[in-house]
C-alpha cells in the first residue's frame, strides 16, 4: 500500500508541475468564433508569453466534442497538445467545442455529413475548420502563418475531415485513431452492431438545451450494478429490449435501430469518398490493438494515398489500445502482452514531435526524416520502416481451413467440411475478463488469450504445426469462407491467433498469467452473412446451400516466431461484444425477439481460406 501511495503521489506531483509549467509559460484567452452561418463556436487559446514580432509561433489546434475545459481564462489545462515535447517547445494551442457541444452554439450530429459548399448556409466540419483557421490567422497577433491540427478518436475524425478545409495556412494534420465510417468503425463492424458500446449512448445521443460547462448527459449514464460486467448484458435481453428500457429518447440509438442496413443515412456519414485533393502533410496514427478505431486510420491513410498524390501522406501503427500512444506507462503492455519500455515516449519524441516541428517550424526545403510507414511488428516487438503500406514486397498466401482441424498452405484435394452447432441462447463469450465489460468500451479482448474458446462446441479451430522458421504477416487479411447453414442468417467471426510454445517463459510483471501455450489473439473480425453481396440490400441464406462469405480483417504486422503455431478460430456468436444474430433472416435484425432465436448447424468447407500478405 505504501508503494502504491508513493506512485500516486508522484503522478499527482507531475500533473501539478505540468499545470504550473503551463501557467508560467502561456496566457489563456477564451473567444467565440463566428462561423459562416452565424453559429458561434467556443474556443480556448493558449498563447506563449514570449510571443512577439521577433518570436512568432504556429498554431496547433484540436476540435472536439468532448469539452475544451476547464473553462475560465484563469483555469488552465493540465497538459497542452499531444505531448509535453510539443508544449515545452511552445505553440499557440487552440481547443474548440464543435457545434452543439458544451459551450458552443448549434445542433450536434454524429459524423456530420460533408456537403457541397454552394452557399453560406451549407456548412459541415470542414467549413467550420476553415472559418476557425481564418479567424485565428487574422486575429491572433504574431503567429507565423502556419496551422497544424491533431486529435484522437472523435477529435481524430474532426482532424481528418478538417483536412478538406483547404485553408492555405493548414500545413500539417495528424488524425489519430480517427473514425471514418460508423457502419464499419466504432458502433458497427461490417454492419454488425457492437453491443459492447451499449453504455456509451448517452454521450452521443442526448442534445443539450443550452451552453454548458457540465456533462449534461450524465444523468442518463447507466450505473454499474456488479464488478462482473457480464451480469448486466445477461440481464439486458435483446438489443430491442435494451433500447426500449434505457434509450427510448436517445436519438442516436433510435437512428441505429431504424437503419440496420448501409442506406443513405450511413452513406452520407462516410468520410472516405470525400478525402480527395488534399495537398498538405498528413500523418495518420493508430494502434494495432485499438478495439474502437482500427479500421479508421488504415482506411483514411489508404484513401488519401490513392486520391491525393500531392499530400505528404504517412501512417504510424504502434502496439497500443485506443489512444495509448498519448500516455506513457513505462512498461508497454496490452492486456497480458509486453511489448517493450517507453514506447509511447519513443513515438512522441521521435515521430510525432519531428512531424509537427518539421512542417510548422522547419524549412519546407528540408526533407522530413520519417518513413512513409512507421509500423510496429507485434510479434518481434520492434519498430519497422516501410516505403509503402502494405509493403510492396509482400506476397499473398492462402492458408486453408482443412477438415482435420489443420491450417495448411496446401489446397485440399478432396471436398470436406467442419461442422459446429450455434445457439443464440448460449453465445460464445467475447472475453473472460468480466470486469472489462463495465468499461466505457471493451479494450483488452483484442490480444486476449483465446484458450477459453477451445472447449466450446460452437467454435471450430484450425492450427498449423509448430513453425520451423519465422513468418511475418504484413498487410491485409481476407477471410474467404465457404459455408452452409441449416438456417437463413448467421454471423461469422474469424480470429487469427498466435499460439505460444509450451516452454514460453513467465513474465514477472504478470505472475498469474500462464504464457506456456498462450493463445494470443492477433486480429479478429465479424461479418453478417446477410451482407455478403451488398451492405445496402441484405439477403437471406438458403438453408443447407454452400455460400461464399468473403470479408476483410484489418491489417497486421506480426511475426509468428519459430516454435509458435498459427491458428484460426471460426464461430457465429461473440457476446457481449457483438449483438447476437438471431440466425433467422429478418428485415431489421435489431428488432429480433427471443422467439426469433434459431439454432443452427453450420458447416465450414475445406476450400475456405485466409488470404494473408507475407513479407519476403
Amino acid at each position: 500500500m505504501k508503494s502504491f501511495l508513493t506512485i500516486v503521489s508522484f503522478c499527482l506531483s507531475l500533473l501539478v508541475w505540468s499545470q504550473n509549467n503551463i501557467e508560467q509559460n502561456y496566457d489563456k484567452k477564451e473567444v467565440y468564433i463566428t462561423m459562416r452561418d452565424g453559429v458561434k463556436l467556443f474556443t480556448s487559446i493558449y498563447i506563449p508569453k514570449d510571443i512577439s514580432k521577433e518570436n512568432k509561433y504556429p498554431f496547433l489546434m484540436q476540435r472536439t466534442c468532448y469539452s475544451v475545459g476547464p473553462y475560465g481564462e484563469d483555469q488552465y489545462r493540465r497538459t497542452l497538445g499531444p505531448s509535453h515535447f510539443l508544449s515545452d517547445d511552445k505553440y499557440i494551442f487552440v481547443y474548440q467545442d464543435v457545434r452543439g457541444r458544451y459551450m458552443s452554439e448549434g445542433t450536434w450530429t454524429n459524423m456530420t455529413p460533408q456537403v457541397d459548399h454552394k452557399t453560406k448556409q451549407n456548412i459541415d466540419e470542414s467549413t467550420d475548420t476553415y472559418d476557425t483557421i481564418d479567424w485565428l490567422i487574422k486575429n491572433i497577433r504574431y503567429n507565423n502563418g502556419k496551422v497544424g491540427q491533431f486529435g484522437t478518436s472523435y477529435p481524430g475524425f474532426y482532424t481528418a475531415v478538417g483536412t478538406l478545409s483547404q485553408h492555405p495556412a493548414l500545413v500539417a494534420s495528424s488524425p489519430q485513431a480517427p473514425i471514418s465510417d460508423f457502419f464499419f468503425d466504432d458502433f458497427h463492424h461490417n454492419g454488425a452492431f457492437v453491443m459492447g458500446y451499449f453504455k456509451t449512448f448517452p454521450v452521443f445521443g442526448v442534445q443539450k438545451d443550452k451552453p454548458t460547462q457540465e456533462h449534461w448527459f450524465g444523468k442518463d449514464m447507466i450505473k454499474r450494478t456488479s464488478d462482473d460486467g457480464s451480469v448486466f448484458y445477461r440481464e439486458l435481453g435483446t438489443l430491442k429490449e435494451g433500447a426500449d428500457t434505457y434509450y427510448k429518447d436517445n436519438f442516436f440509438m433510435q437512428e441505429i435501430m431504424e437503419h440496420p442496413n448501409y442506406d443513405a443515412f450511413w452513406q452520407k456519414r462516410n468520410l472516405l469518398p470525400h478525402l480527395k485533393d488534399i495537398k498538405h502533410a498528413v500523418m495518420t496514427v493508430g494502434g494495432w490493438f485499438d478495439a474502437e478505431d482500427l479500421a479508421g486510420p488504415l482506411n483514411i491513410y489508404k484513401t488519401i494515398e490513392k486520391t491525393s498524390p500531392k499530400a505528404h501522406n504517412t501512417i504510424v501503427m504502434g502496439p497500443f489500445s485506443h489512444g495509448g500512444w498519448g500516455r506513457e506507462n513505462g512498461k508497454t503492455f496490452h492486456n497480458d502482452i509486453y511489448f517493450g519500455d517507453s514506447i509511447a515516449t519513443f513515438y512522441q519524441k521521435n515521430i510525432e514531435y519531428k512531424f509537427f516541428t518539421h512542417y510548422l517550424k522547419g524549412n519546407k526545403k528540408d526533407k522530413l526524416e520519417l518513413p512513409e510507414a512507421y509500423m510496429f511488428d507485434t510479434g518481434k516487438k520492434e519498430w519497422k520502416e516501410f516505403t509503402a503500406w502494405p509493403p510492396e514486397k509482400a506476397e499473398k498466401i492462402n492458408f486453408y481451413l482443412a477438415e482435420n482441424a489443420s491450417l495448411s498452405k496446401a489446397k485440399p484435394s478432396n471436398a470436406a467440411s467442419t461442422e459446429y452447432y450455434s445457439d443464440p441462447n448460449n453465445p460464445v463469450p467475447s472475453s473472460v475478463n468480466y470486469k472489462d465489460f463495465n468499461g466505457f468500451t471493451p479494450r483488452n479482448y483484442m490480444s486476449e488469450d483465446q484458450r477459453f474458446a477451445l472447449s466450446r462446441p460452437d467454435v471450430v479451430t484450425f492450427t498449423t504445426d509448430y513453425l520451423t522458421e519465422d513468418i511475418t504477416f504484413a498487410g491485409e487479411i481476407l477471410a474467404k469462407l465457404n459455408i452452409a447453414s441449416t438456417s437463413t442468417d448467421a454471423d461469422f467471426v474469424v480470429k487469427l491467433i498466435d499460439v505460444y510454445p509450451l516452454d514460453e517463459p513467465e513474465n514477472a510483471d504478470k505472475p498469474n498469467v500462464l504464457y506456456a501455450n498462450y493463445h494470443q489473439m492477433v486480429r479478429s473480425e465479424i461479418m453478417p452473412a446477410r451482407f455478403r453481396n451488398s451492405y445496402e440490400k441484405p439477403e437471406a441464406l438458403t438453408p443447407n446451400q454452400a455460400t461464399k462469405v468473403t470479408f476483410r480483417l484489418q491489417d497486421v504486422l506480426h511475426t509468428f516466431k519459430k516454435g509458435h503455431k498459427i491458428q484460426i478460430q471460426v464461430q457465429s456468436t461473440w457476446y457481449p461484444l457483438m449483438e447476437i444474430n438471431s440466425q433467422k433472416f429478418l428485415e431489421n435484425p435489431h428488432l429480433a425477439s427471443k422467439e426469433d432465436y434459431t439454432k443452427a448447424f453450420i458447416k465450414v468447407f475445406n476450400d475456405s481460406s485466409i488470404e494473408v500478405e507475407v513479407l519476403k
